[in-house]
């Protein structure tokens, strides 16, 4: 018996991000959108945990019980006083290390997976407290669609789109860990008064009416000048894009892909072109959103 789950990336249209907590931790006002790439995680009845991984860079995911995935088995299987036994085979096509939640996608999907196969009727909420405790980008992976995450981004509202936004995603040659660029984000602003992180309303808006030109205008990421600092390679692919014709250009997330915000499918191809030729990044995708969080395929 195996079931299989189909978990989407996300793009960080705002990421706001406050002084580090006592506990080493930002407080965030983090707007997720899901978009239009997906891992698959199928797991099956087994002898014993496992992990395998197909898909790009997939030599670069760890198959051991650090990987989400495996976590999410042994915290649902904890719970329901059961065996973790299980396969969990990861077929990928979010990035990997690129800042778009692929790790986090993985963990969502092998907790559906896993309470579908086994029939553990965990509630919504349930699966929703277990995706916190495995990481700040978990519980969005779950949901999908589009949410405002506060806390560590752990805790979600939903978020209405009146449209679908269309985006050229840039994969970096090399990657960034997530601590050491909120590490660095900690050694720019030493000494700063760091504002406690809000929510755009002019973002909000415009997400709610479908507006790309005013989310053009608005997006932003704070992380930004953190990835910069420890990738500055990744300049030229942003301006690139917008030489490009990309209505706005950011880094997703922690990094390091870089996100561009076009118009339509049309514009995403150009852009998408010409980022290629551009010779700044390795390779690029498209994608809309927003997109359904975890599904049973």
């Amino acid at each position: 018996m195996s079931v299989t789950v189909r978990v989407p990336a996300k793009v960080n249209v705002q990421l706001a991000v406050g002084a580090a907590r006592p506990d080493g931790f930002h407080d965030l006002a983090n707007v997720f959108l899901a978009v239009g790439l997906y891992d698959e995680v199928t797991v099956t009845e087994s002898d014993e945990l496992r992990v395998t991984c197909e898909g790009p860079d997939a030599g670069q995911v760890p198959l051991d019980r650090t990987n989400l995935a495996a976590r999410a088995a042994l915290k649902l299987a904890e719970r329901h006083g059961r065996s973790p036994a299980v396969h969990i085979h990861i077929a990928k096509d979010i990035p990997v290390a690129g800042g778009m939640a692929g790790g986090s996608a993985d963990g969502a999907g092998a907790l559906v997976a896993c309470d579908a196969l086994w029939g553990t009727g965990a509630s919504r909420e349930e699966l929703l407290d277990i995706c916190a405790e495995l990481g700040s980008d978990v519980p969005f992976s779950l949901v999908g669609g589009a949410a405002l995450g506060t806390g560590r981004g752990e805790r979600l509202e939903p978020l209405q789109v009146g449209g679908t936004f269309h985006w050229v995603f840039a994969l970096a040659d090399g990657g960034l860990s997530t601590p050491a660029v909120y590490g660095e984000f900690d050694r720019l602003t030493a000494g700063r008064n760091v504002p406690e992180p809000q929510a755009s309303p002019e973002l909000l808006a415009a997400l709610a009416k479908g507006d790309v030109d005013a989310l053009a205008a608005t997006v932003s990421n704070d992380l930004q000048p953190a990835a910069l600092s420890l990738f500055p390679s990744l300049t030229g692919t942003l301006r690139a894009g917008r030489e490009a014709g990309a209505l706005a250009a950011l880094v997703s997330g922690s990094g390091p892909t870089t996100a561009f915000l076009v118009r339509d499918a049309d514009a995403a191809d150009t852009v998408a072109r010409a980022l290629l030729a551009s010779g700044t990044c390795r390779s690029v995708r498209t994608a809309a959103g927003p997109a359904a969080g975890a599904t049973l395929v």
